[in-house]
């Protein structure tokens, strides 16, 4: 089967996206690629189509159940034959797909890269026609990465095994340094790259200073429908519990997820994520890659993650399916505080930790930005974008900036005549003339800086020093407990005359909104009531399929699916293989029930 038969046929596309036909073909044609393209561009048809198009099975490696469990059931549902083998299996069912595997029953086998590697597994494959070998997530294999597994290591095996099989290597998220491991790691030096930007325009990006965090994220949640799913990120179990009690409190659907919850809760909440409608997720970072979910409405950070690798691999899970999303952070400096003694007191080397220190201040870069929040985003993995995006909070409310040389000197050398060994409130007590017994102990109130700071308040003299931190002109020091010291770039304020200008810090998300920035409430492109009605009774009879088959409801149709079938309101069978996402196979499983529905009087 021609691979653009199989894209409409099996997948219900009309036409390949932006260098995927590039990809399939150079894998038709027997060569390696790695392709590095932001999520919910179409990565998996990458490998999908050309195992199914080429005769033979094509293995994939990955590394979650979770998404195995996803990408298989959607296969199945568009007719391909697929399968996967890891542990939920019995040995039962173990044995069945092995024998299909032997047989040539299958067009795609899925499985954990542990299990990629034994010798009982490579065994298998000697026995099967392998087409195809594809490495999904291979960011992974980066030592100095925010995912790393050190099975990933061990998948040259492969390539030393089944040289002659095309290899592809897929991630969404991988610097120049990554892109490099992955190429040497994985032994695919003869590999094209491909690098299809990392921009996801339908995210709408915004970022606030940590103030009353509760009141900041409900102020978020509500411009958003009940009917949402979303995931919001915390950095401790203890935080991901009590926001979860808290927002169930608040009268919204929230389930926790860590690491240190049993396993079979984990598996609990993570399927009602998947399969049901309007629940948010409350997880730290144990929680995400490989969640195929597409309708995730928006992610939220509560903490500062630890690098922008993380910021971008974790938003990257909101607007899959290319629908309008949001990606709300709050941050403060307490977070780089606890993030710098999560580096220095890991069993990383003195290099990687240098590495991890790096990574997080341009993470704090891009929070205290006054540009374009995705230009640097975008600028920091290399891509060069011109004009501003227009859809992110620095856009669609430009800050303030002033004039604040005097007040960084002041800052500075308050840090330099207390000898760099105090932290940020002990120095912004000092500049306002506080009455800390500490300052009278050490004769600190005999200062030349004690008092000549009154003229900004105590909120005004945390964030000019959090900006100096983040723009390099102050170190945290650790092991000092949190105490400022001065970098070697503070000379150009103290010594050497440089200009500082400081940024306004951002107004709450609420305010935001208020200033006529978009609601999410609304169902995105559908137009008046009568769409609207359509499109909730579509929804309503997605999820009596899904229940009734015990699959994820977006496997049976994407919204994307749903909202054009509202819109268009096909009248018969041929009118609805012109719907995105509608191949043969869900023609003949769905069409009569869901024309059965658009054709009601009172679809309600």
């Amino acid at each position: 089967m021609k691979h653009l038969n199989v894209l409409k046929e099996v997948f219900g596309y009309d036409s390949f996206r932006p260098q995927q036909a590039e990809i399939i073909e150079n894998v038709l044609n027997g060569c390696n690629g790695i392709v590095i393209m932001p999520t919910g561009a179409g990565k998996s048809l990458c490998y999908q189509i050309p195992a199914i198009a080429m005769p033979g099975m094509g293995l994939v490696i990955s590394p979650l159940i979770a998404l195995m469990r996803d990408q298989v059931e959607s296969l199945k549902q568009a007719g391909a034959r697929a399968a996967f083998l890891n542990s939920s299996l019995t040995p039962e069912e173990a044995s069945s797909i092995k024998k299909r595997a032997r047989a040539g029953e299958l067009d795609l086998l899925y499985v954990a890269p542990e299990r990629a590697v034994t010798e009982e597994f490579l065994g298998l494959l000697e026995d099967c026609s392998i087409n195809e070998i594809a490495i999904d997530e291979a960011h992974c294999v980066s030592q100095w990465g925010h995912d790393f597994r050190p099975e990933y290591l061990q998948l040259q095996i492969l390539r030393e095994r089944f040289p002659k099989v095309p290899v592809l290597a897929l991630t969404a998220t991988a610097d120049e340094t990554t892109q490099n491991e992955i190429r040497t790691r994985l032994g695919l030096s003869d590999a094209t790259l491909y690098l299809g930007g990392f921009d996801r325009p339908n995210i709408s990006y915004a970022i606030d200073l940590k103030k009353n965090a509760k009141t900041q994220i409900k102020s978020f949640l509500n411009d958003e429908s009940k009917q949402h799913s979303g995931i919001i990120y915390c950095l401790s179990r203890k935080k991901v519990e009590q926001t979860a009690t808290w927002l169930e409190g608040e009268g919204y659907r929230a389930l926790p997820y860590h690491a240190g919850l049993p396993p079979e809760v984990r598996s609990r909440n993570q399927d009602l994520f998947l399969n049901e409608d309007g629940i948010i997720m409350v997880a730290t970072i144990a929680f995400g890659m490989g969640i195929d979910k597409p309708d995730v409405r928006f992610v939220v950070h509560m903490d500062l993650p630890k690098s922008i690798e993380s910021y971008y691999q974790e938003t990257g899970r909101a607007g899959r399916d290319g629908l309008p999303a949001r990606a709300y952070m709050i941050y403060g400096l307490g977070d780089l505080v606890t993030h710098k003694q999560m580096i220095e007191n890991g069993d990383s080397s003195g290099e990687q930790k240098r590495v991890e220190n790096r990574k997080l201040h341009s993470l704090l870069g891009l929070c205290e930005t006054v540009a374009c929040r995705r230009k640097a985003l975008l600028g920091y993995f290399g891509e060069e974008r011109k004009e501003n995006c227009g859809n992110c909070d620095t856009c669609l409310t430009p800050p303030e900036q002033w004039h604040g040389t005097r007040e960084a000197q002041m800052a500075l050398s308050c840090v330099y005549r207390t000898e760099q060994r105090f932290g940020v409130h002990y120095l912004v007590d000092v500049l306002l003339g506080g009455d800390d017994p500490r300052i009278q102990k050490f004769g600190h109130d005999k200062l030349s800086v004690y008092g000549v700071g009154r003229e900004r308040d105590r909120t005004e003299w945390f964030s000019i020093f959090r900006q100096l931190i983040a723009a390099g002109y102050l170190t945290v020091d650790i092991g000092g407990y949190g105490s400022l010291r001065l970098s070697p770039l503070s000379s150009q304020i103290l010594k050497e005359g440089l200009e500082i200008y400081f940024r306004k810090d951002p107004i709450p998300q609420k305010k935001r909104a208020e200033r006529g920035s978009s609601s999410n409430k609304k169902s995105f492109q559908l137009e008046n009531e009568e769409q609207e009605a359509r499109w909730q009774a579509l929804r309503k009879k997605r999820m009596a399929i899904a229940k009734k088959q015990g699959v994820p409801p977006y496997v049976i149709f994407h919204d994307k699916t749903l909202i054009e079938m509202a819109i268009q309101k096909p009248e018969k069978e041929s009118d609805l293989l012109h719907i995105t996402g509608i191949g043969e196979q869900k023609l003949k499983k769905y069409g009569k029930e869901f024309l059965d529905v658009l054709n009601s009087p009172t679809p309600l």
